[in-house]
Parts: structure tokens; C-alpha cells; sequence
């Protein structure tokens, strides 16, 4: 019990300078933004992002449940994969756009909306900052799902907004 409170206190003063929010959100599309500081150089950060994914990405939020599985493979038309049992492999995002320590842009469909009739667009931004450095998250999704993206969107924003703290976490062990 008392661990359980920590976590949630300590959750609640993370998050006190990110920014999260979704940003819009209609019938046909729905756009979350995440954005924090961390205390370290760009080029540390960026390094994190790409090179230890399996270190700060929630594996319940994986195909085989495992983060050790998923990579990131930094070139044009490379992917931000995960390797499943059996031999098996799916790919989350693939990067249409890159400039090291700067950004990534990523197009495809994570998790659960790779089932539905979506598609998506996820942006890392990487920028120095007064107090290290800044990293946004922007993910736009649009297609057609009967029910709307009304109760989606949050869900989204929910797991994005997650990843980003563990990220937070894992840039502040270094």
C-alpha cells in the first residue's frame, strides 16, 4: 500500500512541468501533444530515445509483452519494430524523416490501431533548452472508427503521456 501511494505521489510531481494534453479531437481524427524537460544534452537524449527504446518503453504497451523486443532502426524507411516469439515481428512506426539529436518523424499505426481503419503520424521533437533539454511527442491519427475517437483519443494520450515519463526517468538515471 504504502509503495502503491509513493508511486502515485511521485507520478504527480513528475508530471508537475510536462505538458499533456489532447489537442483536438472529431469525427474523423484526434491529435495528443506531450512535451518535457530533461536534464541532459540533446545528443544524450536523442541517444536514449533510439538506442535503449527497450529501456523506457512500457512493455504492456508491446505485442509480446516484453521491451526488450522492440528496437528502433534509425535511417529513412526505418522502423520502430518489435520482434515477437516464434520468429514473428510487427512494426509500430516507420521513420520518413530524421535529423539526428533534432527529430523524428514516424508514420503508422501503434498497438490496437493497427487494427482498426487508421492511420498516424508521430513526431519527437528534440530541442536544447535553458535546463538540458525539451522533448515533445505529437501523435495525429485520422480514419474511420464507427464509435469516433472521442473515447479513444484519451486512452492515446494516456499511454503516449506514459512513455514519455518512463523516458523522463531513464534520461534522469544516466
Amino acid at each position: 500500500m504504502h509503495r502503491r501511494l509513493f508511486t502515485v505521489a511521485l507520478l504527480a510531481v513528475v508530471s508537475m512541468d510536462a505538458k499533456a494534453e489532447v489537442k483536438s479531437v472529431d469525427a474523423k481524427e484526434f491529435t495528443v501533444s506531450h512535451s518535457l524537460t530533461v536534464d541532459q544534452s540533446p545528443e544524450n537524449t536523442y541517444q536514449i530515445m533510439v538506442n535503449q527504446v527497450h529501456e523506457w518503453w512500457n512493455g504492456e504497451h508491446s505485442w509480446s509483452g516484453d521491451a526488450s523486443n522492440l528496437y528502433i532502426k534509425v535511417e529513412l524507411g526505418g522502423c520502430f519494430c518489435e520482434r515477437l516469439p516464434g520468429g514473428g515481428a510487427v512494426e509500430h512506426l516507420r521513420i520518413i524523416y530524421f535529423v539526428p539529436n533534432e527529430i523524428i518523424k514516424f508514420d503508422g499505426a501503434l498497438g490496437p490501431l493497427q487494427n482498426m481503419a487508421l492511420q498516424g503520424r508521430m513526431n519527437w521533437q528534440i530541442k536544447p533548452s535553458e535546463a538540458g533539454t525539451t522533448i515533445s511527442f505529437k501523435y495525429m491519427v485520422h480514419g474511420h472508427l464507427a464509435s469516433g475517437f472521442e473515447g479513444l483519443a484519451p486512452a492515446v494520450d494516456g499511454v503516449i503521456g506514459e512513455q514519455l515519463q518512463r523516458l523522463r526517468s531513464r534520461v534522469a538515471a544516466e
